[in-house]
Order: structure tokens, then C-alpha cells, then sequence
């Protein structure tokens, strides 16, 4: 049986980490007060709250692969690997086409090469050429994958786009659920993983974001069929983080919930005790990240789901 979770991640340690230009436009979860800090003040806090994280991961037995980000080219997103790329339990590793450009950069074959050492690697494939027709699908980002019963959530979006859906339904062999969704002012919303969040046994979702009441209906049965509980969350708490969320486990197997202190402080008392059920709640300060980067807990880690050797 397929897992949908895993202790091993991996997370890129940020040397230039701040406000990007370039993805502004599209992201909305993005401060524009956070583009006037001082660039030192942005990284030195961005740098505190991602070791904090990541060493607390650590101590509570889940394997953390850092690897630190480079000084050239200037990548100030890099802090976010899961938009470029995805490890699967078949050996698969698949690298995204980037809407920024600056982003493309984040694209490393050294890491890949480096994990190639510990895991098992037999078929890389590579979108990112669907750049070249300005379309875009940021990994786990612009897709939250139910592993288990491979099926891909996808909120259509510029940065998630149905061609390169269909290429990698066509590769992988998942089935595609998509959907439209916006936030409170109306404007589509850039990453389906804002919205929602797939575990093992339940689904954190903000189906108010989906206004077409068709699809939210087939969303909603997609993820009750799959034997998901599905967990409301609501607008006001997507704009915290609250779907930002994802489930891991330790090397011995205990499960954990990952996400910020403001997704946290965002849900009630009923999510909470629900969310209990199923697994420990960890969360952390990622203030200077969220703000300036516009992604929270669950965009710092990508997921190496590949065969250990």
C-alpha cells in the first residue's frame, strides 16, 4: 500500500531569503508591508524561524535533509522546495516548470544528485519545458496529492495549468480533480496547498473558496469516496495559514501535523480536537516567511517519498 506520509524531508536552508517581485502579482498571501524590511532584517528572521523548525523537527525523530541555499543566483523563494520539485515511492523525481524566473533558478540537480546517494532514484522527469509556452504547475504547491489513492487536487490558477496537469496525470498515473477557487476579494487563488491539506485519514479543506457549487460538491465526494474526513476550514482561516498544513511522521512512525503558530491560533476548539485524532499538532513562529514569502509550513517541506536504499 502506497503511504501518504513519510519522515524524511527535505528542506533548503535560506542564505538571501525576502521579498520576491517577481511572485507578487500572483500571490496574494504576500504582505506588501514586508516588502519595505530591511533585507538583513528579512533573512536573519527568516533564518531563526527555519532552524528553529527544523531542529525541533529533528528532535522529535524525523529525518531533516538540509541543504543550504547559494549565495548565486539570487533565489529569495528558495526557502520553498516543493514547488520545484516531487519524490515519489515509485523512484520517481519530477522537476515543475516556474512561472518566476527567478524561481527556475531554485532548480538544483546537485540536490538530486546528493539524495540519489540514500534513496533510490530510477526516472527523472522534467516539465520544466512547458515554460517556453508560459505554462506553469508548481509541484506540491499548484497540486495537494492524495498518495495513497493517487489522485491530484488542483485549484487552476496562473501557476497551475491544465496542460501540464494532463502531462503529468499522463506520467504518473494519478487522476486529476480540478477546480476554481478565490479568495475573499475574488482573486484566484495562486496554490491549491493554502487551501487545503490531504493526511491519512482526513482532508483540511476551505470549500467556501470553491464558489461553483458543482465542483465544490465533487471535490467534497472525491475526498469522502477516497475515506477522508473532511475537516471545513473558512476563508478568514485559509488567510492565516490554516491550510498550509502536512501531515509527517517520525522514523518510528508517530504522526505529526506541521504547520504555523498562525494557522494554529486560527482554528477552534472542535478542528483542533478532531485534528488530535489523528495525529500530534506541532507548530512554530514562520511570521517573517509567511509575510514576506507568502507561504507557511507545509511549502518548506518537500516530501522524499523514494525508495531508501
Amino acid at each position: 500500500m502506497r503511504s501518504q506520509t513519510t519522515s524524511n524531508i527535505l528542506m533548503i536552508r535560506p542564505v538571501n531569503f525576502g521579498f520576491n517581485q517577481e511572485t507578487a502579482e500572483s500571490n496574494a498571501f504576500q504582505k506588501a508591508e514586508f516588502s519595505e524590511k530591511n533585507k538583513d532584517e528579512s533573512q536573519r528572521d527568516a533564518l531563526k524561524e527555519f532552524d528553529e523548525m527544523a531542529d525541533q523537527l529533528r528532535k522529535l525523530g524525523v529525518n531533516i535533509i538540509v541543504v543550504n541555499d547559494t549565495l548565486e543566483p539570487y533565489t529569495p523563494d528558495s526557502i520553498f522546495p516543493n514547488n520545484w520539485v516531487s519524490f515519489h515511492g515509485n523512484g520517481s523525481v519530477i522537476t515543475y516548470p516556474m512561472q518566476a524566473e527567478n524561481r527556475r533558478l531554485e532548480r538544483r540537480e546537485d540536490i538530486i544528485e546528493q539524495l540519489s546517494e540514500s534513496f533510490y532514484i530510477n526516472r527523472k522527469i522534467n516539465l520544466s519545458g512547458f515554460e517556453t509556452d508560459s505554462k506553469f504547475l508548481e509541484g506540491t504547491g499548484s497540486m495537494v496529492l492524495d498518495r495513497k489513492f493517487k489522485i491530484a487536487y488542483a485549484c487552476l490558477s496562473p501557476r497551475t495549468n491544465k496542460d501540464v496537469l494532463k502531462e503529468f496525470s499522463v506520467q504518473m498515473n494519478y487522476e486529476i480533480v480540478s477546480f476554481n477557487a478565490v479568495d475573499d476579494t475574488g482573486k484566484q487563488i495562486y496554490h491549491t496547498n493554502v487551501l487545503m491539506c490531504i493526511g491519512d485519514m482526513f482532508a483540511v479543506i476551505c470549500l467556501e473558496a470553491i464558489a461553483d457549487l458543482d465542483e465544490r460538491f465533487l471535490v467534497r465526494n472525491s475526498l469522502e469516496q477516497s475515506g477522508k474526513r473532511v475537516i471545513e476550514i473558512t476563508l478568514q482561516q485559509m488567510n492565516q495559514f490554516a491550510g498550509n498544513m502536512l501531515e509527517i511522521k517520525s522514523q518510528k512512525g508517530e504522526k505529526m501535523l506541521v504547520m504555523s503558530n498562525s494557522a494554529y491560533n486560527s482554528l477552534n476548539s472542535i478542528q483542533l480536537k478532531i485534528l488530535n485524532e489523528y495525529c500530534t499538532i506541532y507548530h512554530f513562529n514562520l511570521s517573517m516567511i509567511e509575510g514576506n514569502g507568502g507561504g507557511s509550513a507545509r511549502c518548506m517541506m518537500a516530501e522524499i517519498h523514494l525508495p531508501i536504499i
